[in-house]
């Protein structure tokens, strides 16, 4: 099994980021305040102004540490690596079954049946952990009954037969999952109405989009790793720029996102204090209880539980390249067909 590598993440701004011998070395106004080994690194994600000697980005392209550049509150701009390693006959065979309208959604239908069945995993966990608290306020009864009806689209997906009407079903899947999201909510003074992406007007909302932005990170990396191209997806159609494969596999882990900042909320991580309103009506977090997050993120990471394909214990940290590799298996003809991650 593959070693799991440490992303770093670098938030203070007018950092400088160096290669001294086989160690990164991270200075604030020259002032040394950190060195970790190179080899340990999968990827280094920058926030804001963050700057990078050009000996240590040569360094991470030849051996394929990815640079990844967010603004200062996560937004992506840039991605710096280096040539890409993928064997051109897997790439050759992901355009051409991109290109098959019935395999595509073949893929597609899988991947969205992992999402949904994932969002009824975040419903009933909470109903099994918080039922009685739930019957106390009135909510199980929308509980139950947004846990049925995930159930009733995820078989339904099975008769779709374009991504149009799979798109259409997984919106009225996240509109019943999103519906009763403020259920699970146990911090008061949070809350939540629907999802709201540019901008997020609301904490929850930006803890939701700065997640996924670390998620399709991860998940791009993942692609790339095995060989597959990030930018040809199957449910995710082609547009310059977008990583829609990257988009594809996000949607599988996105409920385990849910659930970790269900989790910084609930156990009250974070509070409301910790989030500014800008002119926009843009809501972000700010950058101390940031730090807070993405240590969260990085121990959430390192936890492990059993993939059933595999029949591995691994850590999660691991679970956007093994899918990877499943799909990478499927198009080479070594396995019958993709198998999404169920999260039990």
């Amino acid at each position: 099994m593959r070693p799991l590598r440490n992303v770093i993440y670098i938030q203070t701004q007018n950092s400088w980021l160096h290669k001294d011998n086989e160690n990164l070395v991270l200075k604030v106004d020259k002032e040394l305040k950190a060195r970790v080994p190179i080899h340990k690194l999968q990827g280094l994600v920058c926030f804001g102004q963050v700057s990078i000697s050009p000996y240590l980005m040569a360094h991470c392209a030849e051996n394929g540490i990815t640079i990844t550049y967010l603004n200062q509150f996560g937004k992506f701009l840039a991605r710096v690596e280096g040539p890409v390693s993928g064997n051109v006959l897997l790439r050759r065979t992901q355009h051409l079954t991109g290109a098959d309208t019935a395999k595509s959604v073949a893929i597609a239908r899988t991947m969205l049946t992992g999402k949904l069945y994932n969002q009824r995993s975040v419903l009933r966990r909470y109903l099994r952990d918080y039922g009685n608290q739930a019957e106390q306020q009135n909510m199980t009864h929308d509980l139950a009954a947004a846990e049925k009806r995930l159930s009733r689209c995820m078989q339904q997906l099975a008769d779709c037969n374009g991504i149009d009407t799979l798109m259409g079903r997984e919106g009225e899947a996240a509109q019943v999952y999103f519906g009763v999201f403020q259920h699970l909510i146990r911090q008061p003074g949070f809350e939540f109405d629907a999802r709201r992406r540019r901008p997020p007007t609301d904490p929850v909302n930006a803890l939701l989009s700065f997640c996924y932005t670390l998620l399709t990170h991860d998940c791009r990396s993942a692609l790339e790793t095995v060989g597959l191209d990030p930018a040809s997806g199957f449910l995710h159609q082609l547009r310059s720029g977008r990583p829609s494969l990257a988009l594809d596999l996000v949607e599988e882990f996105r409920p385990m996102v849910e659930r970790f900042v269900l989790s910084l909320i609930n156990k009250r991580q974070l509070a409301l204090n910790d989030f500014e309103t800008w002119p926009n009506g843009s809501v972000t977090l700010k950058e101390e209880p940031r730090k807070t997050l993405l240590a969260a993120w990085q121990d959430r990471k390192q936890d492990t539980l059993m993939h059933p394909w595999f029949e591995e214990t691994v850590p999660v940290g691991l679970l956007p390249w093994l899918q990877a590799q499943i799909l990478a298996r499927f198009l080479r003809g070594d396995c019958d067909s993709y198998v999404p991650f169920l999260w039990k």
